[in-house]
């Protein structure tokens, strides 16, 4: 009895994360502490890319971010409410894959390409399978076309104010 009464409190006070919630994935318990080395080491890494490339920009911009949410909060909870972007265990998911990314981009050296390189342009008009969506751009609204229909014909007139369209959305074009 005595116990439950100090213990059940205490460990309420703990509270220790169970479950992330997602299969595969395991609670880290010293989460903030591996997310601190794993963003320092990434620094650390992607100095190896060249400063101008946006990769790397990009990759020092938002893990110095990160790091810095991380130093500056102690408990999970706060780094996963303040950085929006998961759990801190998705979080660590993420930075060990950026590192082996860095890893590959160091390999690759896709800023490596020279000046005078010439791509080869392939053209293949073969048919777009049926289960491939055709990303085209959906129709303009009808007041673009009249617009440009008062273009074309010079139907617009010379003196209207320059600030206003030369037909207004639900304005019928017959005058």
């Amino acid at each position: 009895m005595f116990l439950r009464r100090i213990a059940r409190p205490l460990m309420m006070m703990a509270k220790v994360k169970e479950t992330t919630g997602i299969v595969g994935l395991e609670v880290v318990p010293n989460a903030r502490e591996v997310l601190i080395n794993l963003y320092r080491k990434t620094l650390e890494e992607i100095k190896a890319v060249p400063e101008d490339e946006g990769y790397r920009k990009a990759v020092e911009s938002f893990t110095r971010h990160r790091l810095n949410v991380c130093v500056e909060e102690q408990e999970p909870e706060m780094i996963e409410k303040r950085l929006g972007c998961g759990q801190v265990e998705e979080l660590i998911e993420e930075a060990q894959d950026e590192l082996k990314l860095i890893g590959h981009m160091n390999e690759w050296k896709p800023w490596g390409i020279p000046d005078d390189y010439e791509c080869e342009v392939i053209e293949n008009d073969a048919p777009v399978p049926k289960h491939i969506p055709l990303h085209r751009p959906g129709p303009l609204p009808e007041e673009f076309y009249q617009t440009m229909e008062a273009v074309t014909s010079g139907k617009l007139d010379a003196g209207s104010k320059k600030d206003e369209p030369a037909i207004s959305s639900g304005e019928s074009q017959s005058k």
